[in-house]
């Protein structure tokens, strides 16, 4: 018996599941499942709703396909939701007898065994979420003819669980459509625009009935067409994605095999004036109701009111006829390089309090564009914000993506007792007119007058703080004043000014545009930041680690105390405007 670990759960899964491309939703699933018992567990089984096999060669060995099998546990339990227990995976072969052979993937599946027309997995465990459940490499039978058909049904059984069926189906031959890449240019520069002639060819053994074309593009890029047969959606602002836009397509028309088609018209693709790193994927499929579905996965979806989209052919019956049968080289995509820009500005806050008190102080960044960055690709953070507290305080609450460091930067083992200095990662995604707000809760130990922290935007390398696209690294660091100007016998305040010269800069105070919300409310890489010092981080070249005047107020000396503080507190704002 072979116990699914975490690691064999991944191989499989993605041994099952790449042939459904980016885009695709990774399985449809089984019927739904019947009403049970509250503590009885349902666990539906899914996969390709149909696979097209390759004809039986008239020499040499037919050529396979894969056909993945999925499990679905629905439990959201991480922790406590697996089912911890034998189950066993029967899969009914008898009606794609003499349409194809089935066998398992030995590495991937070894405790899986055909028997005639029934074939059996026995496995243990499974874990909340989706999961590849068995591989069934599939070839024609020999003796098979281009059009046979059959269905392949799987049950499961387990003790105190229950499993919904699933069926799916084997057609010998069908189409193979492949998508040509486009040459297109990739270094580009804001409003330029090119021509996207999408190209496809048929390679398969039957006609296509309609296509489908996906289209998908990032926040930078823009189609302006919008055609009456495609439906577009675009990413939810509010959630940390690329911003993208996606159309579906449906091309009518059949589609030969052996054939070459382009659309009628090109595509017309722009790089806009907030684009930076961008990518644009075309993808062809057969048009299905079930393919539409498994590529709209939900999203919500408005039809353009624009002119038809039509393919036309290039070539017909001449392209070299072929059994590659392959939905890998459905999809073709392209990354682009923008010559833009994007200012990330810093802000901070004034807050005042007296001895003992908690303060609340709001600070962060804004991107005020005109790009927006994300790291598509690799996914990494795009920014960190550095905030060292100010002298005479610490920090009781801080935002969950941010972490304690030493007062140099460095990494602190202690994440639960006050700290001198935080940093706080972005998402991978910072759109053009948001940012990252950082609400902070902070004691004030001893009342100093003008004590005060940088908050900084820079790059996630410490060693390496500038940020590569912007062209203002002196508004990349603002202040957090504590007891500044005002004593403190008042509550927070927020104050304005110009973050690159020493002053706490305020926050925007209108609302947004609706497709420019902040991006990076879900969780944050760590940072690789260690090394360096203080004074050395932040585009502006000011000191991290300036706390401006540390005036104690003392219950008889106030007012002499707080006027000294002031003018202590107003030479050191100078001095670090000089050195901005």
């Amino acid at each position: 018996m072979t116990r699914s670990t975490p690691r064999t759960v991944l191989h499989r899964a993605a041994g099952s599941f790449a042939a459904a491309g980016l885009l695709a939703a990774a399985s449809l699933a089984g019927a739904a499942a019947p009403v049970q018992a509250a503590d009885t567990p349902v666990f539906t089984l899914g996969g390709p709703a149909e696979t097209a096999l390759h004809p039986y060669p008239e020499n040499g060995r037919p050529k396979s396909s894969t056909v993945g099998i999925s499990l679905n546990n629905p439990s959201e339990d991480e922790e406590n939701g697996g089912f911890g227990g034998d189950f066993t995976l029967t899969f009914d072969l008898s009606g794609v007898a003499g349409v194809a052979d089935v066998k398992f993937d030995g590495e991937a599946n070894p405790d899986c065994k055909v028997t005639g027309t029934k074939a059996v997995c026995e496995d243990w465990g499974i874990w909340p979420g989706l999961q590849g459940a068995a591989d069934l490499v599939v070839t024609a039978a020999d003796g098979s003819e281009s059009g046979d058909t059959g269905t392949i049904t799987v049950t499961g059984q387990a003790d105190g669980a229950t499993f919904t069926p699933f069926t799916t189906r084997l057609t010998v031959g069908g189409p193979d459509l492949v998508m040509e890449r486009l040459p297109l240019r990739t270094e580009l520069t804001p409003g330029e625009k090119q021509q996207a002639p999408i190209t496809f060819a048929n390679r398969g053994t039957r006609d296509a009935d309609g296509v489908l074309l996906t289209l998908r593009y990032s926040r930078g890029l823009d189609i302006p067409q919008r055609y009456s047969n495609c439906e577009y959606t675009v990413d939810d602002p509010d959630q940390p994605d690329f911003g993208s836009t996606t159309a579906l397509c449906s091309v009518e028309g059949a589609f030969e095999a052996g054939a070459t088609y382009t659309l009628a018209t090109p595509l017309t693709l722009e790089a806009t004036e907030r684009a930076y790193y961008d990518t644009f994927l075309y993808r062809i499929q057969e048009n299905s109701a079930a393919q539409r579905a498994s590529q709209r996965a939900g999203a919500l979806f408005e039809r353009g009111t624009g002119g038809v989209l039509k393919a036309v052919p290039v070539t017909k019956g001449a392209a070299a006829r072929s059994t590659d049968l392959n939905p890998y080289d459905n999809q073709q995509d392209a990354d682009f390089r923008t010559e833009n820009t994007a200012d990330f500005v810093a802000y901070g806050d004034q807050v005042a309090g007296p001895e003992g008190a908690t303060v609340k102080a709001d600070i962060g960044f804004r991107n005020e564009g005109p790009a927006w960055i994300g790291h598509i690709r690799s996914g990494e953070d795009v920014a960190t914000v550095d905030f060292t507290v100010p002298q005479g305080a610490s920090v009781t609450s801080k935002p969950d993506r941010c972490r304690a460091v030493t007062a140099d930067g460095k990494y602190r083992e202690d994440q639960t007792s006050p700290a001198p200095r935080y940093v706080c990662n972005t998402s991978m995604t910072v759109r053009d007119g948001s940012g990252l707000d950082l609400p902070f809760e902070l004691r004030v130990d001893k009342a100093m007058v003008g004590a005060s922290g940088a908050v900084t935007v820079r790059n996630t390398w410490l060693q390496n703080p500038a940020l590569p696209f912007d062209p203002k690294p002196a508004n990349n660091t603002a202040f957090l004043v504590l007891n500044g100007e005002g004593g403190s016998d008042s509550g927070g305040t927020t104050g304005g000014g110009d973050g690159g010269s020493g002053e706490p800069s305020t926050p925007p105070t209108s609302a947004p545009d609706p497709e420019k919300s902040p991006s990076g409310d879900s969780g944050s890489s760590a940072s690789t930041t260690s090394g360096g010092s203080a004074g050395t981080t932040g585009g502006s070249g000011g000191g991290l680690a300036s706390t401006g005047s540390i005036a104690l107020i003392g219950s008889g000396t106030a007012a002499a105390a707080l006027a000294a503080g002031l003018v202590l507190f107003t030479a050191a704002r100078r001095r670090a405007a000089r050195h901005a």
